[in-house]
């Protein structure tokens, strides 16, 4: 089967008929296995939170604070260097002049 062929075939495949197959799909789950596949969801869920505290690692926030602080740190560091370029120019220039 060609790309094309694939693609014409999922397009006669439409959103509602995939959401009518999984809520049958769903429905006909016993709830018994329902609950068993939601208490290991939240005990997976569980292990990885704590798992995760244990490691050393930052929360997204604060890397971005970081990402900022570094940005500011970069441009800082740019404005320094080109401060410090021209000082020794000047240097340079005075003692050729001397």
């Amino acid at each position: 089967m060609d790309a094309y062929s694939l693609q014409a075939m999922t397009q006669m495949i439409n959103a509602k008929k995939i959401e009518d197959i999984a809520k049958q799909v769903s429905d006909a789950i016993p709830p018994s296995l329902k609950s068993m596949a939601t208490d290991l969801e939240d005990k997976t869920k569980t292990i990885v939170q704590r798992k995760l505290s244990q490691l050393d690692v930052v929360t997204r926030e604060e890397f971005d604070v970081q990402t900022q602080v570094l940005l500011k740190t970069r441009e800082k560091l740019a404005e320094l260097e080109a401060k410090l370029a021209e000082v020794e120019a000047q240097l340079a220039e005075n003692k050729s002049s001397e």
